[in-house]
């Protein structure tokens, strides 16, 4: 008989406001068991410390640029990790730790992708079993080193459609920083790519033109106009040649100079109702479950609703809580990675072939 696993995974959005922590238990297959969730934020000092650091790095010689600013990034980083494990070693016990670490930077046609967090320290300080470095071995496979989540999508829906909560074929949209789409059809086979912008541009406008971090339910966006003018030149002049061939994206893909000028209000509603427009280009034609932090965005949403056709509900009214979906989900990889199970696939992350997962770090007696 399979043994179930238990392990911690870490998620460090690209919002940069703090840390999703959760504890799933799982033959890394078809058996999930949501244990835990929490959310710790990070210090103003450290949030602040990592958007100034990833607006540094827009091309890959900025790595080098920028690399004594990325090392004592890392290190805080790491150690406010190391924190939150062993704060929830406390409460609950696990068998690994799966940890994300933060992206710095993602350029799928370079084939990098710069995840920070030392996975040999937080080893170290928790006296587990970390796996780390989740993208390089699909990446040196041909992959783009993401979307990663899509085999955990999948192994939850299954898990759903067991308990007849939900109908295949279905997609997950998750919402994030970057928002990405995973496809599941009636024999659960599983498709996935980044389709746009998720909260990036929206976090951006907000954050430079207020002193909030993010547009909070939509507030801003629902009290402001949509420029048309700026809208329609946006998607001529950049969505047609930048993103509408990548699979995956990074939120350098992306900046919010072309709203410069407009109101706080006027520019988070042009932005928002952009975003929506980007991603119900790429959605299809299934039914929706939405998970990630833009799902409670409501401007977003409903502008998104109005553009498509899909059935389009939230994982919460599936009694899953959808902050967590990412942080599960990098348990569950870790969990597959440490069994030698495939975490990437040709149809998520276009890899040449199935490959395996993270590094896998022991660094203690």
């Amino acid at each position: 008989m399979e043994k179930n696993l238990s392990a911690l995974g870490f998620m460090s959005g690209t919002s940069g406001d703090g840390v999703d922590t959760s504890v799933i238990s799982s033959n890394g297959k078809d058996i999930i068991d949501i244990k835990y969730n929490r959310f710790d934020p990070y210090p103003k000092n450290l949030s602040n410390k990592i958007h100034r650091v990833k607006e540094n790095i827009s091309e890959r010689q900025d790595l080098l640029r920028y690399s004594s600013d990325i090392e004592d990034l890392e290190l805080q980083v790491t150690n406010f990790h190391a924190d939150i494990a062993n704060k929830v070693i406390k409460e609950i016990n696990f068998d690994l730790i799966g940890f994300h670490g933060h992206t710095i930077y993602h350029n799928s046609g370079e084939k990098i992708s710069k995840q920070i967090g030392l996975g040999v320290d937080l080893s170290k300080i928790t006296k587990k079993i970390v796996v780390y470095n989740f993208r390089q071995n699909d990446i040196k496979n041909g992959g783009e080193g993401a979307p990663l989540s899509p085999i955990y999508h999948a192994a939850l829906i299954k898990n759903l459609f067991s308990e007849n909560k939900v109908k295949t074929p279905i997609s997950i949209l998750n919402i994030g920083g970057i928002a990405n789409i995973t496809e599941i059809d009636k024999d659960f086979k599983i498709t996935s790519r980044d389709i746009g912008p998720g909260n990036c541009l929206i976090d951006m406008w907000v954050r430079k033109n207020s002193d909030k971090l993010f547009d909070e339910n939509g507030n801003f966006a629902d009290k402001g106009k949509i420029d048309k003018f700026i809208f329609d030149q946006y998607l001529e002049n950049f969505y047609y040649s930048k993103i509408n061939s990548k699979r995956s994206l990074d939120t350098n893909d992306f900046d919010i100079s072309f709203a410069k000028g407009l109101s706080l209000e006027n520019g988070t509603a042009t932005i928002t109702n952009l975003t929506s427009e980007l991603l119900s280009k790429k959605v299809g034609n299934y039914d929706i479950c939405v998970s990630g932090g833009g799902r409670k965005n409501k401007s977003l949403i409903n502008s998104l609703k109005k553009k498509i056709n899909n059935n389009i509900f939230s994982i919460d009214d599936l009694n899953i809580d959808g902050d967590f979906v990412e942080s599960q989900a990098f348990a569950f990889l870790a969990i597959r990675s440490y069994l030698g199970l495939p975490i990437s696939f040709p149809s998520t992350t276009n890899c040449k072939e199935p490959s395996i997962g993270g590094t896998i770090i022991k660094n203690f007696n």
